[in-house]
């Protein structure tokens, strides 16, 4: 059983924002996602800042006021999913990962994000 709550397999289940010709044309997508489990308190958002920036990721991640970590990424297609393979499975030393939930996908025609930090 995966640590994720929506597997991907081949080709990525992004929600269309186009028509389907431009999409499969395209390959940078946005996600957003909520990592539960101990992950706060283990440097959570610096391992994963550092494991974004990496793979050449924009987006953000945070602490949430409920123990999660909170966060959203874009890029190629093939770099999200490695991202959400560490966030499901991998994580920071110290950290024992639940699940990794996922939302918001959709196909975009360039980054929004110039880098990837940590909020706030």
């Amino acid at each position: 059983m995966s640590n994720t709550k929506i597997l991907f397999g081949n080709p990525l289940e992004f929600k269309m924002g186009t028509d389907s010709e431009q999409i499969h044309h395209n390959s940078t997508v946005s996600v957003d996602f909520e990592v539960f489990g101990t992950v706060q308190g283990v440097y959570f958002t610096k391992y994963c800042r550092e494991r974004a920036n990496l793979l050449g990721l924009g987006g953000w991640v945070k602490n949430s006021k409920k123990g999660t970590i909170l966060g959203k990424m874009q890029g190629e297609k093939e770099k999200v999913e490695e991202m959400i393979a560490w966030l499901s499975k991998e994580g920071s030393p110290g950290c024992v990962i639940e699940r990794c939930d996922l939302n918001n996908f959709e196909y975009m025609a360039r980054q929004e994000f110039k880098g990837f930090t940590i909020r706030f």
